[in-house]
């Protein structure tokens, strides 16, 4: 049985990367932050490694699936409202890390 890919990235000593081509053509290369869950979909936050869009934080959020064969794939949000749903998913996820390294998972009941 194939692993889940959260917990794949959680057991990765190195960093996973991913190199997005831009609308422009550009190329960049992303670190992976997490793939999460908002609405009945998974997601994927990507993170810039160099050039401007580095020096910024910006972070990328994609859907994210895979294949049969495991292969991930990720495709744009098109749509606002779904955007909306994402964003504050995933400002909740890096919430509830920053409370848990500032107390110590030990700590929380």
């Amino acid at each position: 049985m194939a692993q889940d890919p959260k917990e794949e990235l959680e057991q990765q000593d190195e960093e996973m990367t991913v190199t997005l081509t831009l609308d422009d053509g550009k190329e960049l290369e992303c670190v992976v932050l997490t793939i999460f869950d908002a609405g009945e979909r998974e997601y994927i936050a990507l993170l810039p490694i160099e050039g401007e869009e580095a020096d910024e934080g910006e972070v990328y959020l994609y859907r994210y699936s895979e294949d049969k064969e495991g292969n991930p794939n990720l495709d744009n949000i098109e749509d606002d409202d779904e955007y909306e749903v994402v964003a504050a998913a995933f400002d909740e996820l890096l919430e509830d890390e920053e409370f848990d390294e500032e107390v110590g998972e030990d700590e929380v009941e």
